[in-house]
Formats: C-alpha cells, sequence, structure tokens
C-alpha cells in the first residue's frame, strides 16, 4: 500500500547581509499518508476541502516544518495512491464511527477529484 498527498507549497528565502534573487520559490511537496486506520489517516479531513486547503495558514505551517523556510503559500494538488490504499481508506472511512457518510461521498466532500490512482 502506497499514498501520499501532493502540495504545491510557495516559500521565500530570506538571509540577512544578502540579496537573493530570485527569493521565491515553488516546490512540489509529497506528504506520505498515514495506513488507514492507524494514527494520522484522517489528514484528508483535517487538510482538505472540495479538493481546496481547508486551512491555508496551518497548512502552511506544515509545510514550514517540512521545509525548515518560511512558507507564503500552500495548495493541495491531489492524493496519489495505490489501489490497495484506496480501497484500505474506504473500508477504513466506512468503518469509523467519525463519518456519516459512506466513504465515496466523504472522500468526494474533502478531496473532490483530486485522487489519482496509480
Amino acid at each position: 500500500m502506497d499514498a501520499a498527498y501532493v502540495f504545491r507549497v510557495t516559500f521565500e528565502l530570506d538571509a540577512p547581509g544578502v540579496d537573493i534573487d530570485p527569493d521565491r520559490f515553488e516546490t512540489v511537496v509529497r506528504k506520505p499518508a498515514s495506513a488507514p486506520g492507524t494514527s494520522g489517516w484522517r489528514f484528508f479531513e483535517t487538510a482538505c476541502w472540495r479538493g481546496e486547503v481547508n486551512d491555508e495558514a496551518h497548512l502552511r505551517s506544515l509545510a514550514e516544518d517540512w521545509l525548515s523556510v518560511p512558507g507564503v503559500a500552500v495548495t493541495f494538488s491531489e492524493l496519489q495512491a495505490d489501489k490497495a490504499y484506496l480501497d484500505a481508506l474506504r473500508d477504513a472511512i466506512n468503518e469509523s464511527d467519525a463519518f456519516d457518510d459512506a466513504a465515496r461521498q466523504v472522500l468526494h466532500a474533502h478531496l473532490g477529484s483530486s485522487i489519482r490512482v496509480e
């Protein structure tokens, strides 16, 4: 099973005493997805809504921690997953008391159409 949340992160470099040109960069960050049913598996619920970042300031702060540079912006691109991961994720959602809807509806509500099965 393999999956990752993919974000585009814009960050800025600031080094005292030197000029930096360019000082802003965009990169792609792949955050490994936790196995369904384990700690952190509901990251999609806290991070995304309708395929967009639901709390940009919070995700920007996480990206700053991931990259160790000041973040300027972060956008969600997609959940990349193999079929086994997606099947396990759907099963975990359906078995969880945290969700009232079926897995298909939950995933669509949070990730929109931003799921790529590889």
